[in-house]
């Protein structure tokens, strides 16, 4: 079964579908890092740094030509429609149709010239109720104009066995069937469950783990990896050291006495990790949130166990694009529960 991927970033989608024997033979991100990324950590190189319009028009003929393509995947920016405060139909659909939605239109229109038998789009939780529902109606009414029966869901990354707490929603569309979207784990896995292993310091240079896996979740994120990669850790200024080490596990800069609370103007300014919990959301940045227990941000590497890439999966370019690669991916663990649910439906 074969995927494309669009608006891919480094492919943690793909990898998540990957995972369960779809094929991806085409990616395409229009940022350059995220493909050098993906390409690097598949035999098959199938990245493409180009504009979605283009691949539309020049790319997607040639491909379909070659194979027959199953599922097309993929989180495209919907960020002029969502933004808006409009109060009728006509203005909706209009807003809908202008021009900083159509990279999301163009995710269509690649669905409606390859009509596969699914597709699924992953976007922030907002636009669900961003003017009152008329996002997910647009989805509903545009994609079954052209056969697909759609589902949609808020999900939770922590109720399937990712260790934060992330939602976003899921549009998924069949052509046969209507889907249904997997039930919650009964567990979740913490922070410090997942990351435990890892070193604490640039002490060891050949960055090797601390210590053998010491749980499932440690076991299936080295998958016999041998050693860490994107694991540099940040020297913060002794200030800021010395803020952070007063924070207590799960606390933020409130937990402390008020003398401290305007280093930082806002409530979850220096956080830490809740070493019981699932980690907050990984975003690009991690400026205010820190370790359950060293005085530093979390690594990439860090960041990366806990949105579910595999170790041996390496980040490409600076420390801030890794770190941005990495908070703006689909958990792959996620992803998978998901494509081996589609994967019942393809199979019946």
């Amino acid at each position: 079964m074969k995927i494309i991927d669009l608006f891919s970033g480094v492919g943690g989608l793909s990898l998540g579908f990957e995972m369960v024997g779809f094929e991806s033979i085409a990616a395409i991100d229009f940022w350059e890092d995220a493909i050098k990324t993906y390409n690097h950590n598949r035999i098959n190189k199938v990245g493409l740094s180009i504009d979605v319009t283009k691949f539309n028009d020049d790319l997607l003929p040639k491909i379909l030509k070659k194979h027959k393509v199953d599922g097309i995947i993929g989180g495209p920016p919907c960020q002029g429609f969502s933004t808006a405060r409009l109060s009728n139909t006509s203005e909706k659909i209009g807003k809908i149709n202008e021009s900083r939605n159509h990279l999301y239109l163009e995710f269509f229109r690649a669905v409606k010239i390859v009509r596969p038998k699914f597709f699924l789009i992953e976007n922030v939780r907002g636009l669900v109720s961003a003017n009152n529902g008329a996002f997910v109606n647009d989805i509903i009414e545009r994609f079954g104009g052209i056969g697909y029966n759609v589902s949609f869901k808020i999900l939770n990354a922590s109720d399937y066995g990712v260790p934060q707490n992330r939602q976003r929603v899921f549009f998924i569309g069949l052509l046969k069937g209507k889907f249904e979207f997997p039930s919650n784990f009964e567990y979740k896995v913490s922070v410090k469950e997942a990351i435990m292993d890892l070193i604490r310091s640039n002490d060891d240079v050949n960055q090797k783990y601390s210590s053998p896996a010491l749980n499932d979740y440690q076991k299936q994120m080295r998958n016999a990896s041998k050693s860490v990669k994107n694991h540099e850790v940040t020297i913060h200024n002794e200030q800021t050291l010395y803020v952070i080490s007063k924070v207590p596990d799960g606390g933020n800069i409130k937990s402390l006495p008020p003398e401290y609370w305007n280093i930082r103007k806002y409530n979850k300014a220096f956080q830490r990790m809740n070493s019981k919990l699932p980690s907050n959301t990984i975003d690009t940045g991690h400026r205010n949130y820190f370790h359950y227990e060293a005085n530093r941000i979390p690594t990439a590497r860090e960041s990366a166990r806990i949105q579910s890439f595999p170790d041996h999966f390496e980040f490409l370019g600076t420390k801030g694009s890794q770190y941005k690669q990495v908070g703006n991916a689909v958990p792959p663990l996620l992803a998978k529960v998901l494509a081996e649910k589609i994967k019942t439906y393809l199979t019946k």
